[in-house]
């Protein structure tokens, strides 16, 4: 069983689709936060930008799963990122598998 989070609402006669998204890393919501970040949904694409975290603070590998994770509940299937390397930045795109059965996917990086 696929555990999704529907991206559409209906109330009446209207439906509302989300599309963007604002995360922010924090432990309770209106305290200052260590970093944000912004998600375009396009069908079952992902754009993720304006990745901003406070000095000090890092991006790690549980923040990428995190993110990940949210991909896979708004069942999206590639997710792509500017990352800053070699002092320019570059395109990275991330095929994200399905959840199946409460294993933690696989995420494969497509270059």
């Amino acid at each position: 069983m696929t555990d999704t989070t529907s991206r559409f609402i209906q109330l009446d006669n209207w439906i509302f689709e989300v599309k963007s998204v604002r995360a922010i890393k924090v432990n309770s919501y209106g305290k200052p936060y260590n970093a944000i970040a912004n998600f375009s949904f396009n069908g079952n694409n992902a754009y993720i930008d304006g990745l901003m975290t406070r000095e000090g603070e890092s991006f790690s590998k549980e923040d990428y799963q995190v993110f990940m994770r949210l991909c896979q509940k708004f069942d999206i299937k590639q997710a792509q990122f500017d990352r800053f390397k070699n002092n320019h930045f570059q395109l990275e795109t991330v095929d994200i598998e399905p959840i199946e059965n409460n294993i933690s996917p696989k995420l494969t990086l497509v270059r």
